[in-house]
Formats: C-alpha cells, structure tokens, sequence
C-alpha cells in the first residue's frame, strides 16, 4: 500500500528503515504510468519498504528541501536520508531492481 503524505507528515517516511516516496503530480503524464507500478511494488516489497507519494503542487517546501526539478522522481530514504534517487518513467522490473540493489 502506498501512503499519501504531505509536508506536516513527511516525518512519516523519514521515520521508516526504508521509505520510497513517489514525487508526482496530477498533471503528470508519466506520474499516472508509474503509480499503478510504484502501488504493486509496495506489495512485492511489504515489510522491507515502506512506500509513500507525495504531491509537488502540494509540497513546495518539501520539494526545495530534495531538489526536486524534474517529476515523476522517486526517491529512496534510509532511517530518512537519501539512498538514491529515480528520475522519469521507469519499467517496474527497472524499479524493482533498482530497489533490491539499495535495500
């Protein structure tokens, strides 16, 4: 399951072992491909990842504090710093990959 989150309970992923956070937007073409992927992982990796998305439009603060430019981006935490981040649309066996290379 992935939780939405905004910028008074981004805590939340930082607080997790291993948090992923799906950067997106509504408007985002590529965003609306990669949720339905970033959603199935979130159950292939129940118990390792915690999986979170947040809103750019809703989180500007938030997406300053990551750099965030270029959307969908997809960030991995580790007890809340960054591991690694994925930019732009990505295959699911890409992702998963990428994750299991991180975790």
């Amino acid at each position: 399951m992935v939780k939405e989150i905004y910028e008074n309970t981004f805590v939340d992923a930082e607080n997790s072992k291993y948090a992923l956070v799906d950067f997106y937007a509504d408007w985002c073409g590529p965003c609306q491909q990669l949720g339905p992927i970033v959603s199935e992982l979130s159950n292939v990796f129940a118990g390792q990842v915690d999986f979170y998305k947040i809103n750019v439009d809703e989180a500007p603060e938030t997406c300053d504090r990551f750099g965030i430019t270029n959307i969908p981006c997809l960030i991995l935490l580790k007890n809340g710093e960054e591991v690694d981040r994925s930019v732009g649309f990505r295959p699911m066996n890409g992702i998963e990959n990428w994750i299991k290379s991180k975790i």
